[in-house]
């Protein structure tokens, strides 16, 4: 299956949401600390529901740990400032998607470490700042395990 990668969230609703998306479809989810909230806050948990118990979430105090521990395919980046559109990569198996902060996406420097073609864009109206988390990592989740033939479902 694939990875889903939250670089330093702030908002416990959208990672509970996360959670319980991830559950839902047997993604792999990565939180890159410092998290804006507590594991045991209780928005977290409204949002996530009992899902919680049947997700692990993987912790890792910094990025080069994440790196370190996890031996993903290939890694790209959801952000605004992405040039490819999330529709014309061919996702496969083990591949990392990556979103960054509520507040500030992901660093510059993060960004410039990966080609072009893996900084994906969701398409929006001109004008419009970004998506929120929880839906943006849902197109992606789908989108990807779409095209994976939505393994291991029902």
């Amino acid at each position: 299956m694939l990875h889903v990668v939250l670089f330093e969230p702030q908002i416990p609703p959208n990672t509970g949401n996360i959670i319980r998306l991830c559950a839902n479809t047997g993604f792999f989810l990565h939180l890159i600390e410092p998290l804006g909230f507590s594991l045991d806050d209780k928005r977290l948990k409204r949002a996530g529901l009992d899902y919680r118990e049947r997700q692990l979430v993987n912790l890792y105090p910094d990025w080069d740990s994440f790196v370190e521990r996890v031996k993903v395919n290939r890694l790209f980046a959801i952000t605004t400032r992405g040039t490819t559109r999330y529709t014309d990569v061919h996702f496969q198996c083990n591949d990392a998607l990556v979103f960054g902060s509520e507040i500030a996406g992901l660093p510059e420097t993060f960004l410039a470490r990966l080609p072009p073609e893996r900084r994906l864009r969701i398409p929006m109206q001109a004008d419009n700042r970004s998506l929120n988390l929880s839906n943006s990592a849902a197109i992606l989740v789908y989108e990807s395990w779409r095209q994976l033939g939505f393994r291991d479902s029902i």
